[in-house]
C-alpha cells in the first residue's frame, strides 16, 4: 500500500514539474515600424472619433426626447386646463338653465293663480 502511495506522490511531482513552463516574453507578431505606428494611431483616432460621434447622437437624441416630453406635458396640461374651462362653463350653463327653468315654472305657476283667481272673481 505505501509503495502506491509513493507512486502517486512522485507521479503528482513529475507533472508538476512538466506542467509549468518557462514564461515567454510578449513580442509582437510584426516589428513596430514607423508605418505601423502610424496605422495604429490613425485607427486609434478613428475609433475616438467614432465614440465621440456615437456620444454626440446619443446627447441629440436624449435632447429631442426631452423636447417632445416637454411638448407632450405641456399639451396635456393644456388640455387639462381647457377640460377645466369646460366643465366650469357647462356647470355656469346648467345653472342657468334651472334658474330659467324655475323662473318659467314660477311664471307659469303665478298664471294660473291669476287665471284660478280670475276665473274665481267672474
Amino acid at each position: 500500500m505505501s509503495k502506491i502511495i509513493a507512486t502517486l506522490i512522485a507521479g503528482l511531482f513529475a507533472t508538476s514539474v512538466y506542467a509549468q513552463t518557462a514564461a515567454t516574453p510578449a513580442t509582437p507578431a510584426v516589428p513596430a515600424t514607423p508605418a505601423v505606428k502610424a496605422e495604429v494611431k490613425a485607427d486609434h483616432k478613428a475609433d475616438h472619433k467614432a465614440v465621440k460621434a456615437d456620444a454626440k447622437a446619443t446627447k441629440e437624441v436624449a435632447k429631442a426626447d426631452a423636447k417632445e416630453e416637454k411638448a407632450v406635458a405641456e399639451a396635456n396640461t393644456d388640455k387639462a386646463v381647457a377640460h377645466a374651462d369646460a366643465t366650469k362653463t357647462k356647470a355656469k350653463a346648467a345653472k342657468k338653465a334651472a334658474k330659467v327653468k324655475a323662473d318659467v315654472k314660477a311664471d307659469k305657476a303665478a298664471a294660473a293663480a291669476d287665471a284660478k283667481v280670475d276665473a274665481t272673481a267672474k
